[in-house]
């Protein structure tokens, strides 16, 4: 019997590339999450969180601006003698007024102004560059530029008016309680709407071409193009735009005090006006204070509503 010859095959190894590799690990340590927030959290912790608790504490007490150290615990007498004056609700329905007029005009003209930016045409690129000149003027200089503008004898708007035969008669508008109010919005928005225009333009370079084209092949025109391809897409970025401006407006302080400085009696009073008059001219730093966090509420009141409505459109959109 021949002995069988036993062969062993050679082992091959398989390529070097063909070899599982081990996944990289690209989270790095469970920490480092933490160390990249880490900054942000103690900015806010240091230089929001810690005056704003200091503020909370000061009003709830009776401080004056002559003695800050010598404060008298009263409780919420601040906050009581507040809503209980006319004059403070007063405040808040011109603080009001301003805002929601500051967030739809200047909305408005910025759409406007970027729809129209957004068309081709002969030297578009200089148009853009110019409509984010009165964004850029510092607001000190545009307050004091405008408070000339609207002067009685040497304003350029007086000037106009004479000219057509519409003289109202008021010596000053900033001096009229039923146009001061008008004025300072009118300043404000010719300030603030070319930021919105610049922001939804840039929004609507989102938009989808295929889109648009098809509404258009569908027959649709411009009206029902902008309500189908344009504003589904640009709505998130208004409403995000629409609280950027309602808490600009509620804490705008340089245009108004440059202007009128809260006046004629009042007419264009805000929030932050009546806070400062407390604590600089009355000297009254708890109540100052108190009205503070009024307006802190209810700018935290408007970003409350914004985020839940951002969660309800978000909700409906995952249900389709």
């Amino acid at each position: 019997m021949a002995d069988a010859t036993i062969r062993h095959s050679p082992t091959i190894s398989p390529p070097l590339d063909a070899r599982p590799r081990r996944a990289a690990r690209i989270e790095g340590s469970r920490w480092t999450p933490y160390l990249f927030v880490a900054p942000v959290v103690l900015y806010l912790l240091l230089l929001q969180g810690y005056p704003l608790l200091r503020e909370l504490m000061l009003s709830f007490t009776q401080t004056s601006l002559l003695t800050p150290q010598q404060s008298t615990f009263v409780g919420v007498r601040n906050y009581s003698e507040l809503m209980a004056r006319p004059d403070f609700w007063r405040v808040i329905g011109v603080t009001a007024v301003y805002t929601v007029a500051c967030v739809i005009i200047a909305i408005s003209l910025g759409l406007g102004a970027a729809l129209l930016l957004d068309r081709p045409f002969l030297g578009r690129g200089i148009a853009r560059a110019l409509v984010t000149v009165p964004w850029a003027a510092p607001p000190i200089a545009v307050a004091t530029i405008f408070a000339w503008m609207l002067n009685a004898q040497y304003g350029i708007f007086n000037h106009v008016l004479k000219l057509f035969d519409l003289d109202i008669g008021y010596e000053n508008w900033l001096d009229n309680p039923r146009l001061a109010l008008p004025a300072i919005l009118f300043t404000t928005i010719w300030q603030i709407f070319p930021f919105s225009s610049v922001v939804l333009l840039a929004a609507l370079q989102g938009v989808s071409d295929e889109v648009r084209e098809a509404a258009q092949i569908d027959g649709a025109d411009r009206l029902n193009i902008f309500k189908v391809a344009v504003w589904p897409t640009i709505r998130p970025t208004v409403a995000l735009l629409a609280l950027f401006v309602t808490i600009w407006s509620l804490r705008r302080f340089d245009l108004i005090w440059v202007m009128t400085q809260g006046g004629p009696i009042g007419a264009t009073k805000t929030i932050v006006i009546e806070l400062y008059s407390r604590a600089f001219v009355s000297r009254e730093l708890g109540e100052a204070a108190a009205v503070g966090m009024v307006g802190l509420s209810i700018a935290l009141v408007v970003t409350l509503v914004y985020f839940w409505r951002t969660h309800q459109a978000e909700k409906a959109e995952g249900r389709r």
